[in-house]
């Protein structure tokens, strides 16, 4: 027998080395974000601390990043190239950047950026033993029998007997500190919760993707170029 295997989610992942020296200036240059927080209120305890919600959303605007959105441009055309995606015809805009901090418990709850086309998580300080970044499945096109996969009983009873890539409900994926990973936007997405972290720190961003000419396009946006503020 065989099994063919369809519609896979791809995702990009790779390192972007900064050197030594640079990351330590941007851990510095993020915990001063976290120290300079402007919504501390709207932080749950078990919650990471994200600079998006603190007022720190565009870090691609600091300078002192600019080295490091160089090269994730490389490693978003190389997901592109992967994808066969003409380049030439696409042009990639980063909307908002931040950081984000992780401290003993701390997680990331479940979450899509419905907003944007492509989305990156770059851990530019991570430990071992810090939560792994996880994906979360919401097709299920191997259930057979709804609920199967994700069923607290079924799952005790041995009903399945052992969760592969065909009916696991939601990947872990082992990253490493400076590693980059590259996805679909509205993939549903976190970290692990009940692992223990210390001072995790990632840098995440969205992107769109507009098209350079959108003469007979039908689905992609156009060009800010040809658009008019009402």
């Amino acid at each position: 027998m065989k099994i063919l295997n369809f519609f896979p989610l791809s995702i990009f992942q790779d390192q972007i080395d900064l050197g030594k020296e640079k990351k330590a200036s941007l851990v510095d240059e993020v915990r001063d974000m976290k120290n300079n927080s402007q919504n501390l209120s709207y932080k749950e305890n078990n919650d990471s601390w994200t600079g998006d919600t603190q007022g720190h959303e565009f870090i691609h605007k600091n300078p002192k990043f600019d080295i490091f959105f160089s090269e994730l441009r490389k490693k978003i055309d190389l997901y592109l190239d992967f994808l066969k995606i003409d380049t030439k015809q696409v042009e990639p805009f980063i909307q908002r950047s931040w950081a984000t901090i992780s401290n003993g418990k701390e997680a990331i709850n479940n979450h899509k950026h419905l907003q944007s086309h492509l989305s990156f998580a770059y851990y530019l300080k991570k430990n071992p033993e810090d939560s792994k970044f996880v994906l979360q499945d919401e097709v299920f096109r191997n259930e057979f029998i709804p609920g199967l996969f994700k069923s607290k009983t079924a799952i005790e009873k041995k009903i399945i007997k052992q969760m592969s890539i065909s009916t696991a409900p939601r990947v872990s994926v082992e990253v490493k500190e400076n590693d980059i990973v590259i996805f679909p936007s509205k993939t549903l997405h976190g970290t692990e919760r009940n692992k223990s972290n210390n001072e995790r720190i990632s840098i995440s961003g969205d992107i769109t993707f507009l098209s350079k000419d959108s003469n007979l396009l039908e689905h992609l946006i156009p060009s800010y170029e040809n658009w008019k503020k009402l």
